[in-house]
């Protein structure tokens, strides 16, 4: 991990401490606006010169052509994880300091349009410690549940965050690392083990509890539920076991008629909540099951072990009214083939890669691991540090925008809720991209460049061609009205 020092020198070479997000203004009379990140220049979401017409440019090779009549998936939005440790961290800081980082992140004016936020039900990785909200063992009756462990740090993030992007636009998801250790069969939240047999219907009554006490007390709706993170991985942190079938009849028996008899039948659950190289055997075992199925609104991936995004468009291709929503990603050490370092150029790039191929294999919105980490990446309760987007010194107090910020941003400031996914293709080899109409009838066509050296291409949705231009190691968002 970078010393304090070092990240002093990261956060000058990245010249993005201060960040005034530009608004997203149409171009006018249909021109296109470009808003770019790269590497060399300096450049972090700024607004760059437009591109030229060029009548000819259409039939050219290396021509990007979008197709505005050819809608795919709905977008939900974008967002990150709101752990105890980002909260810790941010408390770290000034309150006016604090605010920002938030409003830089939900803010509908200043921010990146993040809508979407994820939080842990009982302690995760990226908590202080190890805790339940309700550690009395046998209580079926959750006589002694309380939100209380989540008072000090967690809620009043979730708090901020939801008054800062406004509640009707704030979503957000909850995801369980473990239940209590009194419900397992190893008796402890971490090291895997499973649920035991008798608990299943109060783990299910927990989770609902968990749903109504943060609406009645709290005034913070509950927009998704995750069964369980990482149902198939013994972690050394919290963690629970589950197969797809357990995971089915879960769902069947205890879960799903668990929150439709509590009149939480719209709280959107998701099934897996793991890496994509599971979709297959997961969707097909729950999906199939015609009891199971209408409980389920769709399924939660993550990008770790595998870049097979063509499993979530098998999933569609199989069962289409079951959507996809990215639920976890970021870059640790212990994943990492080379080098590692907090902060990254190809941090950023991994995030948009993804993002690209994801977008193009249904999958219909995005939500980033922790959105603040200290300068080791953490803190985490057994050592598992990572980077984020936002990294603060908790020494020196400095705040880190790094670059995978910017390259979520580059997606998240312009594609809007309720966007669709249309049609694209051609391009250089070497170019990523992906195109978006949003709500307003406004286009939105990001282009990603991970070589070494800038690309000459063309963009065109059905109007003039217009002559384009990215850096080496850049991302590109180009911006139509109306």
């Amino acid at each position: 991990m970078k010393s304090p020092a070092s990240l002093v020198s990261l956060s000058r070479i990245a010249a993005a401490l201060v960040l005034a997000v530009p608004a997203c203004v149409p171009g006018a009379d249909g021109a296109w606006t470009v808003f770019e990140t790269a590497r060399a220049n300096g450049h972090r979401l700024s607004e760059v010169a437009s591109p030229v017409a060029d009548p000819g440019g259409a039939s050219a090779a290396g021509a990007i052509t979008c197709e505005p009549g050819q809608p795919f998936q709905a977008m939900e939005g974008f967002g990150g994880a709101l752990t105890e440790s980002s909260a810790w961290v941010l408390d770290q800081l000034p309150a006016d300091r604090r605010a920002e980082v938030l409003r830089r992140y939900y803010d509908p004016k200043e921010g990146i349009g993040y809508t979407l936020a994820r939080t842990h039900i009982n302690s995760c990785d990226f908590s202080l410690g190890t805790w339940v909200l309700d550690p009395v063992a046998g209580d079926t009756a959750l006589r002694h549940f309380s939100l209380d462990p989540m008072r000090r740090w967690v809620l009043p993030l979730i708090h901020e965050a939801q008054s800062i992007a406004g509640p009707s636009h704030f979503h957000l998801l909850a995801s369980p690392w473990s239940p209590p250790a009194w419900m397992k069969t190893n008796g402890r939240m971490t090291f895997g083990g499973s649920l035991r047999p008798e608990y299943r219907q109060a783990w299910a009554d927990y989770m609902v509890r968990f749903i109504q006490d943060m609406d009645s007390r709290e005034h913070i709706a509950v927009w998704a539920l995750t069964v369980q993170n990482e149902p198939e991985a013994t972690q050394t942190w919290e963690s629970c076991i589950y197969t797809a079938a357990e995971e089915r009849d879960f769902v069947r028996d205890h879960l799903g008629p668990a929150l439709a008899a509590a009149g939480l039948a719209d709280v959107h659950l998701c099934i897996l909540d793991h890496n994509r190289d599971l979709m297959d055997k997961w969707t097909k075992t729950i999906y199939s099951d015609l009891a199971a199925a209408p409980f389920v609104w769709g399924t939660a991936i993550h990008w770790y072990v595998s870049e097979d995004f063509a499993a979530s468009s098998r999933a569609h291709a199989a069962f289409p009214g079951k959507p996809t929503l990215f639920t976890e990603g970021c870059n640790d050490r212990g994943e990492a083939k080379g080098k590692f370092d907090i902060g990254m150029w190809e941090h950023g790039e991994r995030y948009a890669h993804n993002m690209v191929n994801d977008f193009r294999n249904w999958v219909c919105g995005w939500i980033d691991w922790n959105i603040v980490l200290d300068q080791a990446g953490g803190p985490n309760h057994v050592g598992n540090f990572c980077d984020a987007p936002v990294i603060v010194d908790t020494e020196t107090g400095e705040v880190t925008y790094t670059p995978a910020f910017y390259y979520i941003g580059q997606f998240s400031r312009f594609v809007h809720p309720g966007a669709r996914r249309i049609g694209s293709h051609g391009g250089p080899a070497g170019l990523e991209s992906v195109a978006f109409s949003n709500p307003g009838g406004g286009l939105a066509v990001v282009v990603l460049n991970t070589s070494a050296s800038p690309v000459e291409f063309h963009l065109s949705d059905g109007g003039a061609p217009v002559a384009c231009h990215i850096p080496t190691r850049a991302i590109q968002t180009y911006v139509k009205g109306p």
